[in-house]
C-alpha cells in the first residue's frame, strides 16, 4: 500500500527569522508610550526585541494599563511574515483560556441577578450531565470554574484535539463516558471540559447561543468591539498567522479549529480589547458610568477558592492569584494552536499588561515579559530605579561540544546534546535550549525558563542542589517486546501523540512538547505521571489480532493509529505524479543548470575499493526503492576522493564499536534526480533535491547510508526506513525506541565528525562539507568492460 504522510513545512526557521522585523513598525493602530512610560517602554522594547530574534517569534503584541488609560499599546514583527503585515496592537490573536474569564464573568453576572448560586448542585441546572462520580461529592458551579471539580481535562468529543467541530451541547453530552479523576474540592484539576460545561450552562438558561449571549452581556457592554467567539470577517482579516512546531523541527502553520469546548479556549481579541477589560477591572467593574459587574464580585473571583487559611496564591474563580514583589496579582495564560498568550495585573495598584505572540507554547515569553512589565511600572510609579532584565547568551559552541553526555542523579537522566549550535537539554517531561547567564547554563526557551547548571568541569553538573555526574555512552537495552506494538503516532495531523520508549519507560509525547513517562497498570493499560497537564487519567490501548495497536485512549479523548510510513521491513513507496516513459523524456532532453564558479577536478572513488568491510545495497540498481524502478545500470556508489577518505575513517571509529556503513547511495547522475522530482507529489518534495538547484549527490558529496552490526551482518533497526518519505525520517524525530533513536546519534556522531553534516529532513543522508566546490555532473554508469567488473566507468 502506499502511503500519503501529511508532511508540514513553512519554511526553515533561520528563513523565517530573515522575514521578521523585530522592531515595531509605523502605524495608527499603534499607541506611543505616554511621556513618563518612555523608559519603561525603552527597556520593554529591548526585552521584546532580544526574545523574538532568539526565540523566532514572528509577531508580539503588547498593551499597558495604568488605571483608566492604556499608556502603551504596540505591536512588534509581522502578523503575516509572508505578506509583510505588521503586527500591531489591533492585531487579532486567539487568546486560549483567557476565554475561561470571560465565561466565567457571564456566570458571575447571573449569580448577581440571583438566577443562579455558585454552590448549587451543576444537576439542578444541567440534570443530563452525569459524568460517573464514585465520591459522592456534588459537583458545583464553583468547583468548576475554580477547576476543582475533579473533571477529566478534556471531553472526549470537541476537545483541544477535535477538528470535527462539534456542537457544545455534543461536546458537554460526552463527558457522560467519563468519571471523575478526584473527588470534588480535594485537589486542582485543571479542566477545559469543566469550564465547556460552565458554558452550556449560560446558553440553557438563557436559550441563546453561548458566543451571542457572551458578546451581548460581556463583550460589548465591557467595550470590546473587536473580540468574539466566533470569528466574524473583520476578525478573521486581522488575524495573526500563527505556527506550529515540533521536537524534530518541523514547522507549520496553525489551524483554526473552531472548538467544541468553545467557552473554554475560543476567543479571538487583541491587546487594545484586553487592555480595555482591564480598565473595567481597575474601574471596580464600570465602563464608564455602566456597571458591569459588582466590586465584591470582583473580590469573590480574585480570591482562592477551596484554600488553606492564609493561603494566598490558587485558583479564583476564573482567575489564576499569586504576587509580585509582594503585592496581591491576579492573571491567566492562554495556550490555542499557534498563540501565546498572559494577561497579568495588580489590582489593589491598578497595573496591568497583555502580552501575546503568534508562536504555539511560546507561553514562559509573553509570562515573562508580562511579570517584567509589572516590575517596571511599580519602580516608575515609586520612583524606584527601573530594573533591567538579565539577557541570556548562545553557549559557545566548542562548549556545547564538550558538555554534550548523558549525567544521571540518582534514577534522573540528563541528556545535553548539540544542535546546529544551540546547546539543548533533555531533564524531565520537556527539551529546552541552554543559554549562557555569566558562568551559569541556564534553561531558556519558548517553552521553560529558570534551571540552571553549573558545569563542574566536563564530568559533573550541579542542578540546584542536586550533582549530576557523566556516564559513559552505552547502547541501550532494547525496548520490551510487548511494547513494539504500541509504539508509533496516534492522532492528527495538527497534533500528533507519539508513544515511544525512552529509558527503559513507555512515554507519552502529547501536544508536541510534554514527554511523560507512563506507568504500567495492567496489559495495554498506563497511567499518566502525578504531575503536568494529564495527572489522574490513563491511557488504554486496544491492539488489532496481529499484536499491533490500532488506537489508544488517552484521558478520555480516543486518538486513531497514524499510518505515517513502511512497516518495519519494507519499502516506502510512492505514486509517481508522472509515468517512466515521460520521466525518461523529461531527464534526457534537460540540461543540468548552468554554473559558474572555480569548481575542483571531480576525482570520484568507487567506495568498494576503500575497505572491505564497508557493505552496499544500493537502491537504485533494483526495484527495491521509493518508486521501484530501476535508475542505475550497475549497483556502484561512488564519492569525490576527499569525501570518501572521510567516509572510511567515519566507518573506521564505528568498527571499533561494533558497527560498521551499509550504503545505499551516494554519486547519483543529475538525470535521476530530474526523474526524482518529477515523480514525487508536491507535499512530499522536501525529500528529493530541486533539479534546478543540483543534488549534493549530483556533485558526488553526498551519501545516503546506515548501520550494520558487524557480528550478525545484519542492518540495524532505525526510527524509520531508508527513504522513507515521513516525520519519521527527521534527525530529531522524537519517537521510537531509546536503542533506534541512540543507533541514528551514534551514525550521525561518526559521519559529523569527519566533516559531513546530515540533512535535516533525513537521518540517512549527509553532505561532505567541500560539496559547493564540485561541479554538478551528469555522467550515468557504465558497464565496465569484460574483466573488469569490479570497477564502475564514467564514460
Amino acid at each position: 500500500m502506499t502511503i500519503r504522510p501529511a508532511l508540514f513545512r513553512l519554511c526553515s526557521i533561520p528563513t523565517l527569522l530573515l522575514l521578521i522585523n523585530f522592531n515595531h513598525l509605523p502605524t495608527t493602530e499603534n499607541l506611543n508610550a505616554r511621556a513618563d512610560y518612555v523608559g519603561v517602554t525603552a527597556e520593554l522594547q529591548r526585552v521584546i526585541q532580544h526574545e523574538m530574534a532568539d526565540k523566532l517569534l514572528p509577531a508580539l503584541s503588547i498593551a499597558l494599563v495604568d488605571g483608566q488609560e492604556i499608556v502603551w499599546a504596540q505591536g512588534f514583527g509581522f502578523a503575516d511574515p509572508e505578506q509583510k503585515i505588521p503586527a500591531t496592537a489591533a492585531t487579532v490573536y486567539r487568546v486560549g483560556s483567557l476565554s475561561k474569564l470571560f465565561t466565567d464573568l457571564g456566570i458571575m453576572q447571573l449569580v448577581e441577578s440571583g438566577a443562579l448560586q455558585l454552590d448549587t448542585p451543576i444537576a439542578k441546572f444541567l440534570p443530563e450531565f452525569q459524568p460517573k462520580n464514585p465520591f459522592g461529592k456534588t459537583i458545583t458551579l464553583r468547583q468548576l470554574m475554580s477547576h476543582r471539580a475533579g473533571l477529566v481535562r478534556e471531553p472526549p468529543i470537541g476537545n483541544y484535539f477535535d477538528d470535527t467541530q462539534p456542537t457544545l451541547p455534543a461536546t458537554v453530552k460526552s463527558l457522560n463516558n467519563t468519571a471523575l479523576v478526584y473527588a470534588p474540592e480535594t485537589r486542582i484539576k485543571y479542566s477545559n471540559a469543566g469550564i465547556a460545561t460552565v458554558g452550556y450552562v449560560l446558553e440553557q438558561l438563557r436559550r441563546e447561543p453561548f458566543a451571542d449571549y457572551l458578546k451581548r452581556t460581556v463583550l460589548l457592554p465591557m467595550g470590546l468591539q473587536h473580540s468574539s467567539f466566533v470569528p466574524d470577517v473583520e476578525i478573521s482579516k486581522n488575524l495573526a498567522k500563527a505556527y506550529m512546531w515540533g521536537y524534530d523541527h518541523r514547522q507549520f502553520v496553525a489551524p483554526d479549529l473552531q472548538l467544541g469546548m468553545a467557552p473554554a479556549a475560543n476567543m479571538y481579541s487583541t491587546v487594545a480589547d484586553l487592555g480595555q477589560f482591564m480598565k473595567v477591572l481597575f474601574n471596580r467593574g464600570k465602563n464608564g458610568d455602566k456597571q458591569i459587574l459588582k466590586p465584591e464580585t470582583l473580590e469573590l473571583m480574585w480570591t482562592p477558592q477551596f484554600a488553606q487559611p492564609g493561603q494566598k496564591q490558587g485558583f479564583g474563580i476564573g482567575f489564576a492569584i499569586g504576587e509580585i514583589e509582594g503585592r496581591r496579582s491576579i492573571g491567566h495564560g492562554g495556550a490555542m494552536y499557534g498563540f501565546a498568550t498572559q494577561i497579568s495585573a495588580l489590582p489593589d495598584e491598578k497595573l496591568g499588561v497583555i502580552a501575546v505572540t503568534s508562536m504555539d507554547c511560546a507561553n514562559i515569553v509573553v509570562e515573562r515579559i508580562a511579570e517584567h512589565a509589572l516590575k517596571l511600572m511599580l519602580a516608575k510609579r515609586e520612583q524606584r530605579a527601573l530594573p533591567q532584565m538579565k539577557l541570556t547568551a548562545p553557549v559557545d559552541s566548542m562548549r556545547a561540544r564538550q558538555l554534550e553526555g548523558t549525567f544521571v542523579h540518582a534514577e534522573t537522566n540528563l541528556e545535553l546534546v548539540e544542535r546546529n549550535g544551540q546547546l539543548l537539554m533533555w531533564l524531565g517531561s520537556i527539551c529546552t535550549p541552554l543559554r549562557s547567564l555569566g558562568d551559569t547554563l541556564i534553561a531558556d526557551g519558548r517553552i521553560t525558563y529558570g534551571t540552571k547548571l553549573l558545569p563542574r568541569g566536563r564530568d559533573s553538573l550541579l542542578v540546584g542542589e542536586r550533582v549530576f555526574l557523566r556516564v559513559a555512552p552505552h547502547k541501550p537495552a532494547s525496548a520490551p517486546d510487548r511494547w513494539s506494538g504500541l509504539i508509533g503516532e496516534y492522532g492528527w495531523d495538527h497534533n500528533v501523540l507519539f508513544i515511544h520508549e525512552r529509558n527503559g519507560t513507555l512515554h507519552a509525547l502529547i501536544e508536541w512538547f510534554f514527554s511523560y513517562p507512563l506507568q504500567e497498570m495492567a496489559a495495554d493499560t498506563f497511567a499518566f505521571p502525578n504531575y503536568g497537564l494529564y495527572h489522574g487519567e490513563k491511557l488504554i490501548f486496544t491492539r488489532a489480532a496481529n499484536g499491533r495497536a490500532t488506537q489508544v485512549e488517552a484521558a478520555s479523548v480516543v486518538f486513531k493509529r497514524r499510518e505515517v510510513g513502511a512497516e518495519a521491513g519494507n519499502t516506502f513507496r510512492i505514486d509517481p505524479i508522472k509515468p517512466m516513459h515521460e520521466l525518461h523524456a523529461l531527464a534526457s532532453t534537460s540540461q543540468p543548470p548552468p554554473e559558474q564558479g572555480n569548481f575542483r577536478s571531480p576525482d570520484l572513488v568507487d567506495l568498494a575499493e576503500l575497505d572491505s568491510s564497508i557493505k552496499f545495497d544500493i537502491r537504485y540498481a533494483t526495484t527495491n526503492n521509493f518508486m521501484g524502478e530501476v535508475f542505475y545500470e550497475q549497483a556502484k556508489a561512488m564519492l569525490q576522493q576527499p569525501a570518501a577518505a572521510a567516509l572510511l575513517r567515519a566507518h573506521q571509529s564505528l568498527r571499533e564499536v561494533g558497527y560498521g556503513l551499509l550504503i545505499h547511495d551516494a554519486y547519483r547522475p543529475w538525470a535521476v534526480t530530474k526523474m526524482f522530482w518529477e515523480a514525487t507529489p508536491q507535499d512530499m518534495k522536501i525529500f528529493v533535491a530541486d533539479p534546478s538547484q543540483g543534488s549534493r549527490h549530483n556533485r558526488g558529496c553526498a551519501v545516503d547510508l546506515t548501520l550494520y552490526d558487524l557480528k550478525s551482518g545484519r542492518p540495524v533497526e532505525m526510527v524509520s526506513g531508508y527513504d522513507e518519505f515521513s516525520a519519521r525520517a527527521y534527525p530529531d524525530y522524537p519517537g521510537g525506541s531509546s536503542e533506534q533513536r541512540w543507533l541514528r546519534e551514534l551514525l550521525r556522531d561518526a559521519m559529523e565528525a569527519q566533516g559531513f553534516k546530515v540533512y535535516e529532513f533525513e537521518w540517512w543522508h549527509f553532505d561532505y562539507k567541500d560539496w559547493r566546490k564540485y561541479p554538478i555532473q551528469n555522467i550515468p554508469f557504465v558497464v565496465a568492460p569484460s574483466g573488469h567488473s569490479c570497477q564502475a566507468k564514467l564514460g
